[in-house]
């Protein structure tokens, strides 16, 4: 159970992170590789501000802020 609700968190701030920063989603697949990566980078960047979220709203709040991180490295990086 845990391993979905794993992938719905990371579906959902995929999706939310692409909507943030270019207005749509990326694919069903793509969101949820997006969010999970995100969740990561989330996660770590939430621990180094010493920023604690608990519960399904902290956990996707931490993945979409990771996810949308994620976008602005991946978009810096195509543009060079």
């Amino acid at each position: 159970m845990d391993f979905l609700y794993f992938l719905l968190i990371g579906g959902l701030a995929g999706w939310l992170a692409g909507i943030i920063t270019k207005g749509g989603g990326f694919g069903f697949i793509k969101n949820i590789i997006i969010g999970i990566v995100g969740a990561f980078l989330g996660g770590w960047t939430f621990g180094l501000l010493n920023i604690k979220a608990y519960g399904f709203i902290g956990s996707l709040l931490t993945a979409t802020v990771g996810a949308i991180i994620l976008l602005w490295i991946l978009g810096k990086i195509r543009k060079k």
